[in-house]
């Protein structure tokens, strides 16, 4: 085992030291046994640095969104005071979602002190219940009685005709969205305001 280590390290550290060779041959040096020519190993770094330095700056401002559910591809945080319609982005430990806590985004539908009703009908396909959920009157989404792949789903039950102080419900208007119908509103300081890029 410890030879196995010792040799990838090895081969390794060759790589590594070929790499300006491998450049320059990249960049219009004759071969790998002739030398590098320094003009252009500047050049290739002046081009490469600094790409390289922009995506590290970059990569952890921005945040990809995996989703068809929310209308952005690219979003970054965004300091303020949370509004309804605004996108924010928090971590979601669910057995639904994974066995792994994953970052989401939504929308803020419902705010603090907002009234939230759920009508429970029968579903149209399947069997079971949905649940309807209106904010101020307003039909914000549809939880679904199943998933897509079968499994039963529960939707969130309100346990009063307001949205709790601190508390937001976060969702889209997605069919198979999974939100806060599903796990109910999310605390105001686990939740960061996005703003769409692209």
């Amino acid at each position: 085992m410890l030879l196995l280590s010792w040799r990838a390290g090895n081969r390794l550290w060759r790589e590594l030291k070929d790499l300006p060779l491998r450049a320059a041959v990249a960049l219009g040096a004759s071969g790998l046994g002739q030398p590098a020519r320094p003009a252009q190993l500047l050049k290739a770094y002046g081009i490469v640095l600094p790409i390289g330095l922009f995506a590290w700056w970059v990569m952890p401002q921005i945040t990809l969104v995996m989703t068809p559910s929310i209308d952005a591809w690219v979003v970054h945080r965004s300091p303020g005071v949370v509004e309804r319609g605004d996108l924010v982005s928090f971590t979601l430990s669910d057995p639904v979602a994974g066995p792994a806590p994953v970052s989401v985004t939504k929308y803020a539908l419902c705010l603090p002190g907002d009234q939230i009703v759920m009508v429970e009908r029968p579903a149209s396909l399947g069997g079971g219940r949905n649940g309807w959920y209106y904010c101020n009157g307003q039909l914000m989404g549809i939880s679904k009685s199943a998933a897509r792949s079968g499994k039963a789903l529960d939707h969130w039950q309100p346990e009063s005709a307001r949205i709790p102080e601190g508390m937001i419900f976060v969702g889209s208007r997605h069919p198979d969205g999974y939100d806060s119908r599903y796990y109910g509103p999310v605390a105001i300081e686990r939740l960061s305001r996005m703003e769409k890029l692209l």
